[in-house]
């Protein structure tokens, strides 16, 4: 097993690694819509935190050697889910090609932290 840390990454909201390996998959912890250069400071609204949080896992994903094409499930966390799961949608289709969407769970939290709208954490499988 490896554990991650990836240098100029997102700063852990809490001790937690980056990102977990084993037997070529990659476990990708949730990210929070703060970024690198602005830690705890959060854009306004679900489309805007949902674009921060999609460029974390990028960043992730990049340290890592991998993308978004790598992605075989997420799940998404959402504390505001019927006011937001519509905008949510519609920001995060936008990071896929047709027919390459990956598998998903979306639910509906009390709270996350920084009082963030959204966290999404990946599963990752590397090539073979």
């Amino acid at each position: 097993m490896k554990f991650h840390m990836i240098p100029g990454g997102p700063k852990p909201v809490a001790p937690f690694s980056h990102a977990v390996e084993t037997d070529g998959f990659v476990f990708v912890t949730g990210q929070m819509p703060d970024r690198p250069e602005t830690p705890g400071v959060l854009p306004d609204g679900i489309v805007a935190q949902t674009h921060a949080v999609m460029a974390n896992l990028k960043i992730v994903l990049a340290g890592l050697g991998l993308g978004l094409e790598h992605i075989v499930m997420s799940r998404i966390y959402l504390t505001r889910f019927k006011e937001d799961y519509a905008a949510m949608n519609e920001t995060y289709r936008g990071y896929f090609p047709d027919g390459r969407l990956p598998a998903r769970t979306c639910v509906g939290v009390t709270g996350l932290a920084y009082d963030a709208l959204i966290e999404i954490d990946l599963v990752c499988r590397r090539p073979d």
